[in-house]
């Protein structure tokens, strides 16, 4: 009976020590490690800080932080300069701006200049002191406020920057595009070397 018991208890065993953390395989740590390092990243961009960092971070890259703080001021010249053609009054029409603008860094920037507006100064020279804009935006809307055709100056900004930005994507899609095609010619391939290559090793055993 002894035997019996202890014969039987060698397979559970074995059963149940391969469902233990060790004998995981090496495999999937990568996997784990990146779930997790992806949900945390998440959970930092969330807060004040994370966010500010990180679009901080996006607007440095040197090809594609170009693209973004186009995009930027595109979205801020047709956002404020829509809204002030509406009638809204310019305060009202900064803040719904910054909270429109999809980068904490420019939302912060945006913020600075509706307070020295607050104070009583014009939008040109807090606007350049943010450093966030380009020279050129900030010198075009000194001179819409000194026409008064504020709203009018920043649709033609914003319309600058909309083509800059369409340019600039064509040309980054032109470059991206052969190497799209070459990883799906090697991907390709090598799916069919690897469907053919037991085929051909029978057929040269059967030889």
């Amino acid at each position: 009976m002894a035997e019996i018991a202890s014969s039987s208890a060698g397979p559970a065993c074995g059963r149940v020590e391969t469902g233990l953390p060790g004998s995981r395989r090496p495999g999937s740590y990568p996997a784990v490690f990146l779930a997790v390092a992806f949900f945390a990243m998440r959970a930092y961009y969330k807060t004040h800080g994370g966010r500010r960092v990180l679009d901080g971070l996006l607007l440095r890259i040197p090809v594609l932080g170009i693209l973004l703080r186009k995009i930027a001021v595109a979205r801020f010249c047709r956002t404020l300069g829509t809204l002030l053609s509406s009638g809204v009054a310019i305060l009202e029409s900064l803040e719904i701006t910054a909270r429109t603008s999809g980068n904490a860094v420019i939302e912060e920037a945006i913020l600075k200049v509706r307070k020295d507006v607050e104070e009583g100064k014009n939008l040109a020279e807090p606007l350049a002191r943010t450093e966030q804009f380009p020279p050129m935006v900030c010198q075009m809307v000194g001179v819409g406020e000194q026409t008064g055709a504020m709203d009018t100056m920043l649709s033609k900004i914003a319309d600058f920057y909309e083509d800059e930005v369409d340019s600039a994507v064509e040309g980054m899609m032109a470059l991206i595009e052969p190497m799209i095609i070459a990883f799906l010619g090697v991907v390709i391939g090598t799916i069919v070397v690897a469907m053919y290559l037991p085929m051909f090793s029978l057929i040269s055993q059967i030889g």
